[in-house]
C-alpha cells in the first residue's frame, strides 16, 4: 500500500473530483458514512458525545459525521469553531447552514468566547478540528482546547489525523499540544507519522476509511513510502521445484559469535535454517563448536583459529550470501578482522549488530562496503554508526541520505521496521508484535534475511521478505507463548511456519 504525502493525497482527491464525476461534498459524505459506521460499531448511541469541528474541510467531515451519528440515535453536542466569523470553508458552511435548520441538533457556532463543556472518562470526543493539511503548530485557544481534551480522560476519535499532528515529519513538535487519540480514522491511506514511535501515542489505534478515491490516480502517483502487506508478500515467494535438492537452494555463511555471546550466533543460524536455504555454515571462534553443533546440528561449523573471538574471516567455500555481526564483540582483533573482510568483498553482505559497532569505531569502512549490502541497525546501533538522532523520523531522513551515498540498504529495526533503499524508497513493515522486543530477535532476522539472499532473491526482496516473515513468525510465537513469554528462539522456530502461512494466505 502506498503512503501518500499531503501533496500527493490532495492531487488524488482533485483528480477524483475532476475525472470521476463527483464533487467534494460527495467525498465528505463518503468519509461521514464510513467514519460513523466505525464509531457505531464500537460505541452505543447513549454514549455522551461531543464533537469539535474546525472551520476547514476537516470540520466539514466532522459535521457530516455528526449528521450520520444523529441518524443512528446519537445526541451529540457539536461545537463549530468560526472565530471572528466568515472563516468556514464552502463545504463546511453549507453543512453548517443545513444543520442549523434543524432545531433538535445541538450545534453551537463559536465565533468569539468559548465555554469548555465538562468532559469525563465516560465521554466520546470526535476530533475534527484540523486535518492533515495543517502546516504549523496549534496556537492560542485551540492549544488550550487540545490540552483540556487530552486531560479529560475521554475516548477520542480523530477524523483523518489527530489535530495538531503533521502527516509527514513532526520533528520539533510539542506533543502535549496535539490531540492524543484512541482511534484515528485515516482517509484512504495511513500517513507517515502513524509509524513513528514518538507519535504513536497521539495516533492510537488507526484504521483506514476507503472512500473510493480514483484507483487510476492512486496507481499513477509514485509515492516513495509504502506499507508492506501480506497480499503483496505472497507474490514475492518463489515456487519450489519438486525435484530440487539442497544444492539448488543456496549456501550461506554467518560470521558470528564470541565467548559469552554464542547465543546470538546460534539464533542467527536457526533463523537461517528455517528460511528455506539449502546449507548454512556458522563461522565462529573455537569456543562455539559445541554450542552450534548441539543447538543447530543441521548447520556446518567453521572455527576461527582463536578460542574466544573472531580474528580472521576466511571463506573456505563458495557461498551465495554471507552475514557478519551477531555476537561478534568489538575486540581490537575482531575490528581488524571485520575491516579486512568487508573491504575484500565484492558481493552484497548482510551486516548486523557488532559488525556495525566495529564499523562505528572505524567509519572509513563505510566507504568500502559492497554496493547493495544490507545493514540492519536498531536505533542505538544506528546512532553509533551515523551520529546521535533525536527521533525515528530523523533517522529515516539520515538513512535516505546514507543509503543513496553508499548504495546500501538500511533496515532500521523497530515496531514498524523500515527498509530504506538506495533509490529513495522507504518500505514500512506491517507484521510483528511487541512480543518481539526480546534479546536475540534481531539475530534471528539476520539469519532469515541472509537465508533469502542465499536462495537467489535480490537484496531488496531478501530484505522485504526477511523482515515481513520475521514479524509474522513473532506473531505466531506470541499466540503460542504469550506477549510476555515469547523469546527469540520461539521466533526462529516459527519462521518456516510463517512462510507457509503467507503462501496459504492465512494470517
Amino acid at each position: 500500500m502506498k503512503i501518500f504525502s499531503n501533496e500527493e493525497i490532495r492531487y488524488i482527491e482533485k483528480f477524483t473530483i475532476e475525472n470521476d464525476g463527483i464533487n467534494s461534498m460527495e467525498l465528505i459524505n463518503r468519509v461521514a458514512r464510513a467514519a460513523a459506521a466505525e464509531i457505531c460499531s464500537r460505541w452505543n448511541s447513549d454514549t455522551p458525545t461531543v464533537i469539535f469541528a474546525g472551520p476547514g474541510n476537516n470540520g466539514a467531515d466532522a459535521l457530516a459525521v455528526a449528521v450520520k451519528l444523529i441518524e443512528n440515535g446519537f445526541d451529540p453536542e457539536i461545537y463549530l469553531f468560526n472565530i471572528g466569523g466568515n472563516k468556514l470553508s464552502p463545504d463546511c458552511k453549507k453543512i453548517c447552514e443545513r444543520m442549523l435548520e434543524v432545531p433538535e441538533i445541538r450545534l453551537t457556532e463559536v465565533t468569539q468566547n468559548f465555554s469548555m463543556p465538562q468532559l469525563t472518562s465516560q465521554h466520546l470526543v470526535i476530533d475534527g478540528l484540523f486535518g492533515s493539511g495543517l502546516n504549523k503548530p496549534i496556537e492560542g485557544g485551540f492549544r488550550v482546547l487540545v490540552q483540556r481534551i487530552n486531560e479529560s480522560g475521554a475516548s477520542v476519535v480523530s477524523i483523518d489525523i489527530p489535530s495538531g499532528l503533521y502527516a509527514d515529519i513532526n520533528d520539533g513538535q510539542i506533543f502535549r499540544d496535539i490531540i492524543h487519540a484512541n482511534l484515528t480514522l485515516a482517509i484512504q491511506t495511513p500517513r507517515r507519522s502513524f509509524f513513528s514511535p514518538e507519535t504513536a501515542e497521539m495516533v492510537g489505534e488507526w484504521k483506514t476509511l476507503d472512500i473510493g478515491l480514483s484507483r487510476d490516480a492512486i496507481t499513477r502517483v509514485k509515492s516513495n513510502f509504502w506499507l508492506i502487506e501480506s497480499e503483496e508478500i505472497k507474490s514475492y515467494i518463489k515456487d519450489r521445484d519438486p525435484f530440487c535438492s539442497k544444492a539448488d537452494l543456496g549456501s550461506i555463511a554467518i560470521v558470528s559469535g564470541s565467548y559469552g555471546m554464542m547465543g546470538a550466533a546460534l539464533l542467527a543460524t536457526r533463523g537461517a535454517l528455517r528460511s528455506g536455504v539449502g546449507k548454512v555454515t556458522t563461522i565462529s571462534p573455537r569456543c562455539g563448536f559445541g554450542i552450534i553443533q548441539q543447538g543447530a546440528p543441521e548447520a556446518m561449523f567453521q572455527a576461527d583459529h582463536h578460542d574466544i573471538v573472531i580474528t580472521n574471516v576466511v571463506l573456505k567455500n563458495e557461498y551465495n550470501a554471507v552475514a557478519i555481526g551477531p555476537g561478534l564483540g568489538t575486540h581490537d582483533m575482531t575490528v581488524d578482522a571485520v575491516e579486512r573482510f568487508i573491504t575484500s568483498q565484492k558481493r552484497p553482505l548482510v551486516i548486523d549488530a557488532d559488525a556495525l559497532n566495529c564499523i562505528a569505531q572505524r567509519p572509513s569502512i563505510l566507504f568500502n562496503i559492497p554496493v547493495f549490502s544490507i545493514l540492519t541497525p536498531h536505533a542505538g546501533e544506528f546512532d553509533r554508526l551515523f551520529g546521535a538522532h533525536k527521533s525515528h523520523e530523523a533517522r529515516i531522513q539520515k538513512s535516505l541520505e546514507m543509503a543513496k551515498t553508499h548504495s546500501i540498504i538500511i533496515i532500521l529495526k523497530g515496531r514498524f521496521t523500515s527498509i530504506i533503499l538506495p533509490d529513495g524508497r522507504v518500505l514500512i513493515n506491517s507484521s510483528g508484535t511487541p512480543a518481539m522486543a526480546t534479546a536475540g530477535s534481531g539475530d534471528v532476522l539476520t539469519g532469515v534475511i541472509t537465508g533469502f539472499l542465499g536462495q537467489g532473491y535480490s537484496p531488496a526482496y531478501a530484505s522485504i521478505l526477511g523482515v515481513f516473515v520475521h514479524g509474522m513468525a513473532g506473531e505466531i510465537a506470541e499466540k503460542q507463548c504469550g506477549l510476555y513469554g515469547t523469546t527469540a528462539g520461539d521466533i526462529a522456530r516459527n519462521v518456516g511456519l510463517a512462510i507457509q502461512h503467507i503462501i496459504d494466505n492465512d494470517r
